[in-house]
């Protein structure tokens, strides 16, 4: 009884593969779909932390001005008011750091700090060697 074999998008291309964000070379296995390595992931997923907490002190500018104009809150509770706007801006910053990091996984474009590698001229003597 023949099993079917299992296609995978790993199967498309050669063992070794070009990251698209910082244009070095690995081993295929080390990629993800969007062809990312760990590294380059990990640069983004920072960079999108960043940008996360403005968003997050964004929108709790936003909740905290909404409960200063219209909520009105008394000194009573003052404690509990500060306790929602922390969270407003945790929970805010946790919804945009997503939201970017899936923007720059959607946009896939290469790194800002990324060199292409550089390739040898048709001259040289280490082409010369890989002729048949």
């Amino acid at each position: 009884m023949d099993e079917e074999r299992k296609v995978s998008w790993r199967d498309r291309y050669p063992a070794e593969v070009t990251c698209v964000r910082c244009l070095d070379v690995f081993d295929q296995m080390l990629l993800d779909r969007l062809l990312w390595c760990e590294s380059c992931r990990a640069k983004a997923r920072n960079r999108a932390t960043w940008w996360g907490w403005a968003g997050g002190f964004g929108f709790g500018a936003v909740v905290a001005a909404y409960v200063w104009l219209v909520i009105r809150p008394s000194d009573l509770v003052i404690g509990g008011w500060i306790a929602t706007m922390v969270a407003a801006v945790w929970i805010g910053s946790k919804v945009a750091r997503e939201f970017v990091y899936g923007a720059m996984r959607f946009r896939n474009a290469r790194a800002v700090e990324a060199v292409p590698p550089v390739q040898a001229d048709p001259g040289d003597a280490a082409s010369d060697d890989d002729a048949p």
